[in-house]
């Protein structure tokens, strides 16, 4: 039996997600009125603790659509959250270097300086994380390991969510937004020659490249093997915690009907979803299609694909064995389906 739910609380990346259109479009809250729910985002709160929920997911009755790594993390480190689907949006994942390196191949980085972010007061750093495994893939592809190249970490203090973040032509900071203010040392030392290579990520990523004349020496979020291209974003993870699951099912059902119809909308409405996605992500919409590719809008689809579930689990070994996460876990006891059945079952009914 679902229990009438006061308040929800939401958050995402600013990154391609079902739930950052419907919050947008006003779906989520139009989704959750019928229940006398009101919707709350967590990253404008004004209380760090509760901003900070969005890498550790200790606040009750929310949900999470973003990058699986703080996901990972808040589960290994024994938070109980559900995971009630999957988003799988390939984007540009960049090895860079600056045209006088001479590093032109995977093979040159052996033996080379490699910048790495160190987020060392952040519960996870996820910047660190992603950049490595981004690096590692590059490197199997070549018979090489992290191990042959030199690593470089640039210091960041505080943690992601100091800042309360500001309104800004009406969608609001979210994650990270210390680099998104300026903040990123490693690119100030591949330009510096402090490091030879660096990785970077996304919309920002391809319009940094092209600004400050970087070569790209691989793009793995275009490789042909999806476990070259999962990484932080690929999949992401749309989780509530299991109080939400378990309390007040039809609120999560609903919540999971509000991302599918963006995406449903989004597979229809390709300039207006390209125009929603460079609002997520603080860019524009050339870069968005740069990134994302000009099929953005068709990779929007949360489900929970064996694919999926197979990358992740490989994904959160990798976060173990470089002891970004205290312990592995089998991830299928970590997903949750009876939403998404509820909604298959719902319009099976309505089509039978």
């Amino acid at each position: 039996m679902s229990r009438p739910l006061d308040t929800l609380w939401y958050t995402r990346c600013p990154v391609p997600t079902g739930l950052g259109i419907a919050v947008q479009k006003g779906w989520l809250e139009e989704s959750l009125a019928e229940q006398g729910t009101q919707i709350k985002s967590l990253r404008e709160s004004s209380d760090q603790a509760v901003r900070e929920s969005h890498f550790d997911h200790t606040l009750q009755n929310s949900v999470r659509h973003g990058g699986n790594i703080p996901a990972i993390w808040a589960r290994a480190s024994g938070r109980e959250t559900r995971v009630i689907g999957l988003s799988w949006a390939d984007e540009a994942q960049l090895i860079l270097t600056t045209a006088e390196s001479g590093i032109r191949s995977v093979r040159d980085l052996k033996g080379r300086r490699f910048g790495l972010p160190d987020w060392s007061g952040a519960q996870i750093d996820f910047t660190r994380a992603q950049a490595i495994r981004g690096l590692e893939n590059a490197l199997r592809l070549e018979g090489l390991e992290v191990r042959d190249l030199e690593l470089v970490d640039f210091s960041l203090k505080g943690t992601f969510s100091d800042e309360a973040p500001g309104n800004i032509v009406g969608i609001t900071g979210h994650g990270g937004s210390r680099r998104r203010n300026g903040q990123n040392p490693e690119l100030v030392g591949l330009l510096r020659g402090e490091v030879d290579a660096i990785f970077l990520k996304g919309a920002h990523a391809v319009q940094l490249a092209q600004q400050f004349g970087l070569h790209t020496v691989i793009d793995t979020g275009a490789h042909p093997e999806p476990l070259i291209r999962s990484n932080n974003g690929t999949p992401r993870t749309l989780s509530v915690d299991l109080n939400l699951l378990e309390q007040h099912p039809d609120a999560a059902t609903a919540i999971l009907a509000s991302v599918l119809r963006a995406e449903d909308w989004a597979h229809q409405h390709p300039d207006d979803t390209r125009r929603y996605l460079a609002r997520e992500t603080n860019s524009s919409e050339f870069w968005v299609a740069s990134a994302y590719g000009e099929d953005a809008h068709l990779r929007l689809r949360t489900n929970l694909d064996e694919g999926s579930i197979l990358a992740l689990q490989d994904f959160t070994d990798f976060l173990q064995r470089w002891n970004f996460i205290p312990a592995r876990f089998d991830v299928r006891e970590w997903i949750d389906p009876r939403p998404l059945e509820a909604l298959r079952s719902r319009l099976a009914q309505k089509t039978g």
